[in-house]
């Protein structure tokens, strides 16, 4: 199930489904919502955006109350996630996941992120997207990653980054499969339990904030989904950015983690992270790894109708 592509003059609502909108956050949003507004959309924040109940977040169930509503609501046509965190794990049972299948629509972010989308995607069939979140339209350097979303989003365009962008082969193959994935934090907790997600047959796509995850930690994450036959399931990995002070890489984690235990393709980019260039990638739509082309990984078929 594929979302509507965005059109201009459309509304854009606008959750917090992870940290609280406080400090500089309050100002950020609204240079991003300018920003949405000059390229012609209209903007929606929901009714617990800067709600912070909890001290520390809104409640699950105001979270779970604005996603809903998002969904509900016949004027919004998309739905972009204002930042990340560490909880937005937290509105799982609240969701109405019948009312979003029967309102299919865009949903976009990434980081803490990584949990909800895959989630609805998981319960649901709708495609989903990780992608920029809402405030680093204002606070990226560049707009690269908001012309991706706009690319993907308002062109229906299936390119994956940007023309000349390096692509590393890790391990030669070419495989074909539905995309999933995002931070390996938080995919690695969808594992198992009540809600874990498919990892058969897919294409899984990780990354990794440094700042946040030393590489002791990346490699117990990794060695857990092992351990749980994730690999044994999946067709390739695409790797993404990871930024230690240690210059050890996520590769090298990868590799010394799976290699000579598996023959599926393992490719690495620098255009998804915790970094400026952030391309959309579609959880759920298929992509194809050929380690032999220039741009070694494609989706191929749509992901916005």
């Amino acid at each position: 199930m594929i979302p509507d592509r965005l059109k201009l003059g459309d509304t854009i609502g606008v959750v917090a489904p992870s940290d609280p909108i406080i400090g500089d956050n309050i100002e950020e949003l609204e240079q991003a919502k300018q920003i949405l507004k000059k390229s012609g959309f209209k903007v929606k924040f929901s009714k617990n955006i800067y709600a912070n109940t909890n001290g520390y977040s809104s409640t699950a169930k105001e979270k779970a109350e604005d996603i809903n509503e998002m969904f509900r609501d016949k004027d919004v046509k998309m739905i972009w996630c204002a930042k990340g965190g560490n909880n937005s794990n937290t509105v799982f049972e609240f969701l109405d996941y019948e009312l979003i299948k029967q309102n299919p629509k865009i949903l976009c972010g990434y980081s803490d992120i990584t949990s909800l989308t895959n989630i609805i995607h998981a319960k649901t069939g709708l495609v989903t997207f990780s992608g920029t979140n809402f405030k680093t339209i204002a606070t990226d350097e560049t707009d690269y990653s908001y012309q991706e979303a706009m690319k993907r989003f308002l062109e229906a365009n299936l390119e994956i980054g940007k023309e000349g962008e390096e692509y590393v082969t890790i391990q030669e193959g070419q495989a074909e499969g539905n995309l999933i994935g995002g931070n390996l934090t938080l995919i690695h907790d969808l594992v198992s339990g009540k809600y874990q997600v498919d990892f058969k047959d897919k294409i899984l796509f990780i990354e990794e904030l440094g700042f946040e995850s030393n590489p002791a930690m990346v490699s117990h994450a990794l060695a857990h989904m092992k351990q749980n036959g994730v690999f044994d399931q999946i067709r390739g990995i695409w790797i993404g950015n990871y930024q230690h002070e240690s210059n050890i890489t996520l590769e090298q984690i990868v590799l010394d983690t799976l290699i000579g235990d598996y023959v599926f393709p393992i490719i690495q980019s620098n255009n998804f992270g915790h970094i400026e260039t952030k391309t959309v990638i579609p959880i759920g739509a298929k992509a194809k790894i050929d380690t032999n082309q220039s741009r070694k990984i494609k989706l191929i078929e749509q992901c916005v109708k």
